[in-house]
């Protein structure tokens, strides 16, 4: 059962960021949905929702892979 739930979850942000990159696809070849007025803003809309999705997913694995220590420290360090 927690698996479902965890798959289910998991869907919210790829189906955002599926949905950007429609949505950018699609201003590109002008095609034009009716909440946006303009190709620009369906394109603005669509990097942002892309964005979301991608940032989510990898702030997960991040998160993930820092609470089972596998994430190394940074060798170049700022002096």
């Amino acid at each position: 059962m927690g698996r479902v739930f965890a798959f289910f979850l998991a869907a919210i942000p790829i189906s955002l960021s599926v949905i950007g990159v429609k949505l950018i696809r699609d201003s590109l070849f002008q095609i034009i949905y009716w909440p946006f007025a303009f190709p620009w803003l369906q394109t603005i809309v669509g990097i942002v929702l892309f964005l979301l999705g991608l940032s989510f997913i990898g702030g997960f694995i991040y998160h993930r892979d820092k609470k089972r220590n596998k994430v190394t420290k940074r060798r170049f360090t700022r002096r």
